[in-house]
């Protein structure tokens, strides 16, 4: 089994490590090369796949797991744009095949015992939480640190170690750069109760036709910002939202409520001049119980001070060795993929997007203001001809929101369908909507007044707000 407990056995490197290879035929028809990698106790594999490269894994003997979930034993994993590693606790033999841009065998793996033992500590307090109903609940744990250090691995596994005990955690995406279970430019919740998918990780939100990876329901607000630091205000009213919605779905569900939840954060918020008070506000809001951190002795010891009077205790997380960088290149393909997903699915789960003309008297649109959305309106403006580019020269927005028609600027970007009426106008109450879904404009006709959108529902969503901002970028080949 992947999780062994807190008791690991067979934990010695004496076994030796053994590469043998032979020859397979690929999904396309290209002969490749199939090597065998023999993992002693306590390792892991760890590879790098960029987007245009397929990467498979198959456990052959042994055990093994990816964040937290295990791999099922000759079973073929693919795997493309992903930085990851294959954990094993007692050891296990791999078949890999395909091109990575890095692969190794990682020995330096103590963080994965001192993940596994944060995992006993969470469960011990939902036990306590279970053995006495009318407490506040289980753990409220908030993850920070520096980019790239292994929080959202860190999170993931705890989520899946958690579901293989029985608990069912909430997990909270507070990063708008990538999105869980929903396009960059979200911040959404989901209560974890069924198993996790190793090439998907959390599986997919319900959007269109019958699919094999267990379904999830993510609660979504829309934060159209490149950054959490864009719009600090903003951000922090709607992680207010979001906690009083969590909070409220929790006390409908005891035995999520007894779980607890685990909130993802954006590295962004490691700066102690500005965004610390931003910490705070979500210490606050969703009620805190443990702070765990990664990669900044600085922030570690700066949220101690600050908390200590609080009683929340603040713990000094191990960073895996194995983290891995991604660049702004990277960054950018990963938002890319994440949309193409949320509307054509994945090979193993494929959806089917409809498209929706609609007359530009029938949408009630509106566009949060952001300093990158300005930047990208200059860049669309700057490769006009002077005739065209009257309608986007127009002075900045001091608002944070303007109900504005649509333009060629839409083109290639996602608008976010909010729960609200057309007929809102108030920004804080279109601000602080949820998401019912998200739509694509693949085509804006300015001459008959129309724009064409691609949507996951074949149903029409009715007479709802839409709101496009900065984030995310444009995705100018998302239909061919």
């Amino acid at each position: 089994m992947a999780l062994p407990g807190l008791s690991l056995p067979g934990l010695g490197l004496a076994q030796s490590h053994v590469s043998t290879g032979s020859n397979i035929q690929s999904a396309s028809g290209v002969s490749q090369t199939a090597r065998q990698e023999d993992l002693p106790p306590r390792t892991e594999w760890r590879f790098e796949v960029n987007f245009q490269q397929q990467y498979t894994i198959k456990v052959l003997t042994g055990h093994a797991e990816l964040f937290g979930v295990e791999l099922a034993p000759n079973q073929v994993h693919n795997f493309s744009g992903v930085k990851g590693a294959v954990f094993t606790w007692q050891g296990c033999r791999l078949e890999l095949s395909g091109e990575a841009e890095s692969e190794y065998l990682g020995h330096e793996t103590d963080y994965a015992v001192e993940w596994l033992n944060v995992h006993g500590m969470l469960d011990t307090a939902r036990g306590d939480a279970q053995s006495t109903p009318s407490s506040e609940g289980g753990p409220r744990v908030l993850v920070v640190g520096p980019d790239f250090v292994g929080k959202s691995s860190l999170i993931r596994s705890l989520a899946a170690w958690g579901v293989q005990s029985g608990w069912t955690p909430t997990i909270i995406n507070a990063d708008p750069r990538e999105g869980l279970l929903a396009p960059p430019g979200s911040i959404s919740a989901v209560t974890v109760g069924s198993w996790m998918s190793v090439e998907d990780g959390y599986g997919i939100s319900p959007i269109s036709g019958p699919t094999v990876t267990p379904v999830k329901a993510p609660l979504i607000y829309h934060c159209p910002y490149a950054s959490a630091t864009e719009k600090p205000e903003i951000y922090k009213a709607l992680l207010t939202r979001t906690a009083l919605s969590v909070t409220n779905k929790l006390e409908e569900n005891l035995l999520a409520k007894q779980s607890g939840l685990i909130i993802d954060t954006p590295g962004a918020l490691n700066d102690p001049r500005s965004n610390y008070a931003t910490i705070a506000h979500i210490v606050s809001e969703f009620s805190i119980s443990l702070i765990l951190t990664l990669g900044s002795e600085r922030l570690s010891n700066d949220l101690s001070r600050r908390f200590t009077g609080d009683n929340i205790p603040v713990l000094r997380i191990a960073k895996p060795a194995g983290a891995a960088e991604k660049d702004a290149q990277f960054m950018k393909q990963l938002a890319n993929q994440q949309i193409r997903q949320y509307f054509f699915g994945t090979s193993k789960d494929p959806l089917n997007p409809h498209s929706h003309t609609i007359a530009f008297t029938d949408i009630n649109l509106w566009r949060a203001n952001s300093p990158s959305l300005t930047i990208a309106m200059n860049a669309t403006s700057s490769g006009m001809d002077d005739s065209d580019s009257d309608s986007y020269a127009s002075a900045p927005s001091t608002k944070d929101f303007d109900r504005v028609t649509p333009s060629q600027e839409m083109l290639g970007r996602l608008v976010a369908i909010k729960f609200c009426s057309g007929s809102e106008t108030d920004e804080v109450a279109i601000r602080d909507s949820a998401v019912m879904g998200y739509a694509y404009v693949s085509e804006v006709d300015e001459a008959k007044k129309r724009v064409r959108f691609l949507s996951p529902h074949p149903q029409r969503w009715g007479d709802r707000v839409m709101v496009w901002g900065g984030w995310p970028e444009a995705v100018v080949d998302l239909v061919g």
